[in-house]
């Protein structure tokens, strides 16, 4: 039986020098690892259902293992709601889950599988120079250097 907890992970530094933890909800597992509920803002190379184990002392983590969800984040220079209105229904749609919004930005699950032509084609009819707005994954790239595919999904969408 798993129990709901939020978790404390370390993403970054502002450019002040200033750390940035973000909190996310989880499922602790028997075993102690957690579950993401939702995929995260700005921690790289997770989304939601992957399980981590967390490391208290420094809040970061090791991937247990990977649930084949991507992690889209959208950002806009003014108020995302109009954005939001649109796309949220067509990747629900798409069996994705809208998983924050604030006033400048958005995230999504989606599962690797619905396939990233689609998930690229809906994002670049919503998200743009028109609306002031990008988007990019949270957990495709390596965090090391943002453009090496990690690959991950090859083996999710290998033919059985």
């Amino acid at each position: 039986m798993s129990a709901l907890q939020v978790i404390e992970l370390f993403a970054g530094y502002r450019p002040d020098g200033a750390p940035v933890v973000e909190r996310l909800p989880v499922n602790v597992l028997e075993d102690d690892s957690c579950q993401l509920v939702k995929s995260p803002c700005f921690v790289q190379g997770i989304a939601s259902g992957d399980v981590i184990k967390l490391n208290t002392k420094d809040q970061s983590f090791e991937l247990v293992r990977r649930s084949g969800n991507l992690c889209i984040r959208v950002i806009a220079k003014q108020d995302i709601s109009e954005i939001a209105q649109d796309l949220a229904p067509i990747i629900e749609k798409l069996g994705g889950q809208h998983d924050f919004e604030n006033e400048r930005m958005l995230v999504f699950s989606i599962h690797v599988s619905c396939g990233f032509a689609k998930i690229e084609e809906t994002l670049k009819d919503h998200v743009g120079d028109e609306t002031e707005s990008a988007w990019f994954y949270g957990n495709v790239y390596d965090p090391k250097d943002g453009q090496t595919p990690l690959n991950w999904w090859n083996d999710i969408l290998a033919p059985q």
